[in-house]
C-alpha cells in the first residue's frame, strides 16, 4: 500500500538558527535525561520478563499444542491423533512456531513456556516503541509541542495485574498475540504506507481467530492514514489476505471445517451475554480496574480538549486576513489519530466479543488482548502535569494491586466455573513452576497417567474410559479423558487421545451443548458413543446394549457419517474438494447427545 506523496515538514519559527540554539542551550540537560528516557521506555518489557519468569508454568491446554507439534515432527501431519484430521490448535501461527522450535530437537513444552515469555516482553517493547514514534510524530506535526520525556501509564496497569504475569507464559498463544498486537500497532504508527505493514496486520486470524476483528480495524486505519489509490488498496488487500485466505482454504479442505475445532466445541457463534458479564465482573472487580480508568480519563479529557481541539478545531489557526474554516481534521493529524482510534475501537470490539460468547473458564485470560489494545495509546505518555499526576495515581493503585488485590479463589475453580488456572496446576502438580505435569498433588490424574503409560509399554490394544479399561477396536491405546493435555502426553502418538468435551475429537465437538454446565466445558459426549466408535467385544458392566447399538447405527447415517468421512477418509483431491464445499454446513452440524434421539434424527424410521 505505497503512497507517493511525501509529507511536508513544517519549519519551526526562527528557522535553523532557533534549532541550533535549542541544541546548544538544552544539550547538557538532554544528555542527562537520555538514560532516564530509555530506562522508562524499556522498563515495562524488563519488568514483565521478570514477573512472567517468576510465575512460569504450563497449562494443560498448552500441552494440547505440544502433542500436535509432536505429530507434525513424527510425520503424521498437523493432527492431534494419527488417522483423524482434527485441528485442536486455536493459534495456528503459534503451533507452527513451536514446530520450528522442535525441529532441532528442543523441548517443545519448555520452548512454549520461554518462547511465550520472550514474545510477551517483545510485545511490551514494541508497544513502547510505538508510543515513542507516535509522540515524536506529534512533536514534528502542527500539534503543540509535547515533552520528550515519556512516562509509563498504560504499562503500569498491565504490570500490576496477576493474570498478565500468569499468561506471559502458560504455553498458550497469548504471548504471540501480545507481540503481534504491539508490532502491528508500531507498524501502523511508523509505516502505514507499506505493503509489509498490510501483510502483518492481516495475520490476526492466524494468531487467534477472534483477532480477525483487530486485523479488520487496523487495516481500516491503515487505509485512513495512507489514502492509497485503488491499485494501492487492492495491493494492500492482497498482501493482508494472502496467507489467511490460503490457510483457510487448506483448513476447509484438510479438516473439513471453517474454524479450529475448539471454536466448534465452545460454540463461538452463540450469544451468552449474562455469562459474559459475569466473566467481566470476575476480572475487573477484584483489581478495582475502574480506578486506573478514572485516572486515565481525568488526564485524557482535558488533554484532548486543550490540545487537539484548541479553539474548536484540529487545524492550525488561520491567518488574520483569511476567513476561519469550518472545523475539520488537519491532514497532518490523520496518521496520528488513526492508530490511536484503531487501538481503542479494536480493544472495545475484542471485549464485546468475549462478553458475547460467554467469556472463558480461565480467569482474565480472554480479556488481556483487548486490555492491551485499549492501553496502547497511553502505554507511555508525555510528562505534562496532567499526565504525570495520572501516572502517580495509577502507580499507587498498581502497587496496591500487585501487592495485595487478588481473587477470592486462588488455586481453585471459583464461582461460575472460572478458574485460577495457574493456581490449580501449581496445586495439582505440587510444584511452583509446573512445566512437565506430574500431578504429584492430584492422585486421580497421576493414576490415570500410570495406567495408560503401562498399557502403551505393553503394546496391546486398550480403550480407557477414564480409568476403566475395556477392549479396543484399534492396534494401540485409546484413552477417553477430560484432561486432554495430560491425555495427549501419555497416549502414544499412534494411539488416540480423545476428550468428551471435543477440543480434539470431532464427534464430541459436534454434539449439542448442555445448558448450565461450566463455561468452556458445556459439552460432554456419553461413553456409549466411544464404545460405538472405538470399542470392541462385550460391553462393560453398566452399559445398555440398545444405547450402544443406536450410537453405532447413528454413526453410519447422514451428516454424522459425512463428518467421519471428512475427518478420517483418505484425503484424495475429490475428498479435499468435497470438504471445502461442505465446510459451512459441516461446521454448523450438531446432533443430540442421547444415542436413541440421535438415531431417530439422523437415520429416520429405518435405521441401517
Amino acid at each position: 500500500m505505497t503512497f507517493t506523496r511525501t509529507p511536508v515538514r513544517q519549519a519551526r519559527p526562527g528557522g535553523a538558527a532557533a534549532g541550533a540554539g535549542a541544541v546548544r542551550s538544552g544539550g547538557r540537560f538532554d544528555a542527562v535525561r537520555s538514560p532516564l528516557r530509555w530506562a522508562l521506555r524499556l522498563a515495562p518489557a524488563v519488568l514483565i520478563l521478570v514477573a512472567g519468569y517468576q510465575r512460569r508454568w504450563m497449562s494443560d491446554d498448552g500441552h494440547i499444542y505440544v502433542r500436535t507439534v509432536r505429530q507434525v515432527l513424527a510425520g503424521n501431519g498437523p493432527v492431534f491423533n494419527a488417522g483423524e484430521r482434527a485441528e485442536s490448535s486455536t493459534g495456528t501461527l503459534w503451533q507452527w512456531l513451536l514446530v520450528l522450535a522442535g525441529l532441532p530437537g528442543a523441548d517443545i513444552a519448555a520452548a512454549a513456556v520461554y518462547g511465550g515469555l520472550l514474545l510477551t516482553a517483545a510485545g511490551f517493547a514494541l508497544a513502547a516503541w510505538g508510543a515513542v514514534r507516535l509522540h515524536n510524530a506529534s512533536r514534528a506535526s502542527r500539534v503543540p509541542r509535547a515533552p520528550r520525556l515519556l512516562l509509563p501509564l498504560g504499562a503500569l496497569v498491565l504490570l500490576a495485574l496477576p493474570p498478565v504475569w500468569d499468561f506471559a507464559t502458560s504455553g498458550l498463544e497469548t504471548g504471540l498475540a501480545t507481540c503481534w498486537i504491539g508490532g502491528a500497532w508500531l507498524l501502523l504508527v511508523a509505516r502505514p504506507r507499506s505493503l509489509g505493514t498490510a501483510f502483518v496486520l492481516g495475520l490476526g486470524p492466524l494468531v487467534r481467530p477472534d483477532l480477525a476483528l483487530v486485523s479488520f480495524v487496523f487495516l481500516g486505519a491503515q487505509w485512513v492514514s495512507a489514502r492509497p489509490s485503488w491499485r494501492g488498496a487492492l495491493a494492500g488487500a492482497g498482501a493482508a489476505g494472502a496467507l489467511p485466505v490460503a490457510y483457510e482454504i487448506f483448513r476447509m479442505g484438510y479438516y473439513g471445517h471453517l474454524m479450529p475445532l475448539p471454536g466448534v466445541t465452545k460454540e463461538a457463534s452463540q450469544s451468552l451475554w449474562a455469562r459474559g458479564f459475569t466473566y467481566l465482573g470476575d476480572f475487573t472487580g477484584p483489581y478495582l480496574l475502574w480506578l486506573p480508568a478514572l485516572f486515565v480519563a481525568a488526564a485524557l479529557l482535558p488533554y484532548c480538549r486543550g490540545r487537539l481541539f484548541s479553539r474548536g478545531r484540529l487545524s492550525p489557526p488561520p491567518a488574520p486576513s483569511t476567513p476561519a474554516p469550518a472545523p475539520e481534521l488537519a491532514p497532518a493529524l490523520a496518521p496520528l489519530l488513526a492508530p490511536v482510534l484503531a487501538a481503542v475501537v479494536a480493544g472495545v470490539l475484542c471485549w464485546v466479543y468475549v462478553i458475547k460468547v460467554g467469556g472463558d473458564f480461565m480467569h482474565g485470560r480472554m480479556f488481556l488482548p483487548g486490555l492491551f489494545l485499549l492501553l496502547l495509546p497511553v502505554f507511555l505518555v508525555p510528562a505534562t502535569r496532567a499526565w504525570a499526576t495520572a501516572a502517580v495515581g495509577v502507580g499507587v493503585w498498581a502497587l496496591v494491586c500487585a501487592g495485595g488485590l487478588r481473587i477470592g479463589y486462588e488455586g481453585l475453580i471459583g464461582p461460575g466455573g472460572i478458574a485460577d488456572e495457574r493456581g490449580v496446576y501449581v496445586r495439582q502438580n505440587a510444584s511452583a513452576h509446573p512445566v512437565h505435569h506430574t500431578f504429584g498433588g492430584y492422585r486421580e490424574n497421576a493414576a490415570f497417567a500410570r495406567d495408560v503409560r503401562a498399557a502403551g509399554r505393553a503394546d496391546a490394544p486398550a480403550l480407557f474410559l477414564a480409568r476403566n479399561r475395556v477392549d479396543a477396536d484399534s492396534p494401540s491405546v485409546t484413552a477417553y479423558y477430560a484432561t486432554l493435555g495430560l491425555n495427549g502426553t501419555v497416549v502414544p502418538l499412534d494411539g488416540a487421545a480423545l476428550d468428551p468435551i471435543g477440543l480434539a475429537y470431532p464427534l464430541a465437538a459436534h454434539s449439542e451443548r448442555i445448558p448450565g454446565r461450566r463455561v468452556g466445558h458445556d459439552k460432554w459426549l456419553p461413553d456409549e458413543w466411544i464404545l460405538a466408535d472405538r470399542g470392541a467385544g462385550a460391553l462393560p458392566a453398566g452399559f445398555r446394549e440398545e444405547r450402544v447399538a443406536a450410537a453405532r447405527r447413528a454413526l453410519r447415517c447422514g451428516a454424522l457419517a459425512e463428518l467421519r468421512s471428512a475427518t478420517r477418509g483418505a484425503l484424495t483431491p475429490g475428498r479435499f474438494f468435497r470438504n471445502v464445499v461442505g465446510a459451512p454446513g459441516r461446521t454448523s452440524f450438531r446432533f443430540p447427545n442421547d444415542p436413541l434421539r440421535a438415531e431417530r434424527q439422523l437415520c429416520g424410521a429405518k435405521a441401517p
